[in-house]
């Protein structure tokens, strides 16, 4: 055999890379979207201001402001229908135009043809709607684009500038949510729920997303379990995954500041109380909305090797779910 059809190790090694590279560049967490018709992206994990977070000079912050790779956005998921050509996006954050510009280019060469047919929205806390002034006249322009949203948030956008704008314009349409009852878009049925939460301009939902096949819970904020009517528990057990609060590992996160006025639970906490599930319901539970003081955030921290043994995850960015 000629020496030239013999693979240098050095070639072996360039091939396997750029072929790590492409994948990544389909789906980076290394998970392939082909053959799937209906799937699930994280598009953030980080809470509503991002990691890191505007003007943090902690150290919890710093590798993040010197390696852009270490950076996360605030919480957002989109489900694609690739069959149908259509995504949907939950949140729309103040880094919406990253999020959306890395979902079209997963969808490749079809990106122009994946229509949006809606933004369902949680809440009015920043990180969960700020990105709608992306919609407007000094940015797309984008005509009539449909935005979900429960009562009050209708009247808090409806009564309160620029939001008002935007339905003013007919940028957005909004469309009427209620609690409990079932919304279809396309193959997806999607069901509010809502949840206690500091509900200053408008209540607050997670959302249950049926897909052809699986369903996935979408609960980026809530107080407490205890203070929810329905337990956690069953709703978990309800879906095959589970995106939930996990915004402060533990109460030592903000010295100095009274956690009690903006309540979450704990990492810990639900690590406890989930310790009692089947192995095969808290493999289900992925946690998302993490403060940037939050130390599953840090690759090898004690935190992220707990929860690693507790049998439940972190939701990674670019992370996705089939459905």
């Amino acid at each position: 055999m000629s020496s030239s059809a013999i693979m240098k190790p050095r070639t072996i090694s360039v091939l396997l890379w750029i072929f790590a590279v492409l994948i990544f560049a389909v789906c980076p967490n290394g998970l392939s979207t082909q053959g799937q018709d209906a799937f699930a992206v994280v598009l953030g994990n980080a809470q509503d201001a991002g990691f890191p977070q505007s003007n943090c000079k902690k150290d919890c912050c710093k590798k993040a402001w010197a390696n852009p790779e270490l950076r996360r956005f605030a919480t957002s998921i989109a489900i694609v229908d690739k069959k149908n050509k259509s995504k949907l996006l939950f949140e729309c954050s103040p880094h919406y135009p990253d999020q959306i510009h890395y979902l079209d280019r997963m969808l490749e060469e079809q990106v122009r043809t994946f229509d949006l047919k809606g933004i369902f929205l949680t809440h009015a806390h920043v990180g969960h709607y700020a990105g709608l002034i992306h919609l407007g006249r000094e940015v797309e322009g984008s005509q009539q684009t449909p935005v979900f949203v429960m009562p009050r948030m209708r009247e808090f956008l409806i009564g309160n500038g620029p939001w008002s704008q935007l339905v003013e314009l007919k940028n957005i349409s909004l469309r009427r949510l209620t609690a409990g009852e079932k919304t279809k878009v396309g193959m997806f049925e999607i069901t509010p729920l809502l949840v206690p939460h500091r509900d200053e301009f408008s209540e607050t939902v997670g959302f249950r997303i049926q897909g052809p096949k699986k369903r996935i819970l979408f609960l980026p904020d809530i107080d407490k379990w205890e203070r929810w009517e329905r337990r956690i528990e069953d709703e978990i057990r309800k879906v095959d995954i589970a995106l939930l609060d996990g915004t402060f590992f533990d109460g030592k996160e903000l010295p100095g500041r009274d956690m009690s006025r903006i309540p979450h639970p704990f990492v810990v906490e639900s690590i406890k109380r989930f310790s009692r599930l089947p192995k095969k319901e808290k493999r289900k539970i992925h946690f998302i909305h993490l403060n940037h003081t939050n130390k599953l955030l840090q690759a090898g921290s004690k935190e992220s090797m707990d929860l690693q043994r507790s049998g439940m995850k972190m939701a990674k960015q670019y992370q996705v779910f089939p459905l």
